[in-house]
């Protein structure tokens, strides 16, 4: 039997049964069983009398979607970045949004790393080799790039932008950096963006999605890249244009490209594309993740934890940790 007189919780995706438990505990729970998300008309009638949504990546609240659930008064996102968010129209209708902003930097930032170091190593062709069969031992191939003596450039000098570059400070590498809303972490010389572009060998992107950064690596900028530098995306896939991704792969102007998010997450874009365009798939010269930046066992949890405490802190009328704009129904 459900527990009378507790408000009602909607969850997008499974959580851990720890967590599961401790909400139960607060709230009466509908919980998607997943891992695929319901579909936007199922999530709106089974979310039509909630009080709360625990909401994932993969959801995106709009007008519509608020105007379809009017006894809604919280949404805690079990992420960081809240772009796929209408805040304003949550605003306007008294929804507060809370997020989790820290808990994901350390293995987003170790993801960034690593897929810099497997792109610019060769890491999945010389695994590709060794499944054939026909490794034999060492041969004079796959000669790559590393990062000692190399210059890396970081865009972005938010929690993930620092992260990633404290990360960096033991492999020998000198940093550039850019961000006109932030200063520059230890360790990084700030410039100007065509600079840090002209000079980097590889280059991380650890930007907010917004209007201005949307497509901040465009065909333009990719042009002032050298040619052989790699570029790693573990912030949002809109941040570059994918096309002119694989146009500047296919021409021989990009080293290579790696990354963990792709244009067709960002729901909030309704000229998003609907998926990876088929020139980076099919290039040789590519690395991609599935979106594993927080996909650390106990990380993933302790985000769980973090949203459903936020929405325990709110029913109570208690501060709520993480709200977006200071906003509290």
């Amino acid at each position: 039997m459900k527990p009378a007189g507790l408000p009602r919780v909607v969850v997008t995706q499974p959580l851990h049964t720890a967590v599961l438990q401790r909400l139960q505990e607060v709230a009466d729970v509908e919980m998607n069983p997943g891992p695929e998300p319901w579909p936007a008309p199922e999530l709106r009638r089974r979310a039509a009398a909630a009080e709360a949504l625990l909401a994932f990546m993969t959801d995106h609240v709009d007008e519509a979607f608020l105007a379809a659930c009017p006894r809604l008064r919280l949404i805690a996102c079990a992420l960081k970045g809240a772009d796929n968010f209408d805040l304003a129209a949550c605003h306007r209708r008294g929804v507060a949004v809370s997020v989790v902003p820290d808990l994901l930097t350390a293995p987003t930032a170790e993801l960034a790393v690593g897929l810099l170091i497997a792109l610019g190593r060769h890491v999945r062709h010389g695994d590709e080799l060794v499944r054939t069969g026909r490794f034999a031992g060492w041969r004079p191939i796959l000669y790559g790039a590393g990062l000692d003596g190399a210059t890396v450039g970081v865009l972005g000098f938010g929690r993930v932008g620092q992260a990633v570059a404290a990360r960096l400070q033991g492999f020998g590498c000198r940093m550039v950096g850019h961000d006109p809303a932030a200063p520059a972490p230890p360790g990084v010389a700030p410039m100007p963006l065509e600079a840090v572009l002209s000079a980097a060998d590889a280059l991380v992107l650890a930007l907010p999605l917004s209007p201005a950064t949307r497509h901040i690596l465009d065909a333009r900028r990719l042009a002032a890249l050298q040619p052989h530098a790699l570029v790693v995306n573990v912030a949002r896939g809109s941040l570059v244009d994918e096309e002119a991704v694989g146009t500047a792969l296919q021409a021989g102007r990009l080293g290579g490209y790696a990354a963990d998010v792709f244009a067709m997450e960002d729901w909030a874009l309704a000229d998003r594309p609907r998926a990876i365009p088929p020139a980076l798939l099919g290039h040789p010269r590519t690395l991609f993740t599935p979106h594993l930046g927080s996909a650390v066992a106990k990380v993933r949890e302790a985000i769980e934890a973090a949203a459903v405490e936020a929405i325990a802190a709110f029913f109570a009328g208690a501060p709520v940790p993480g709200l977006v704009g200071g906003q509290h129904g």
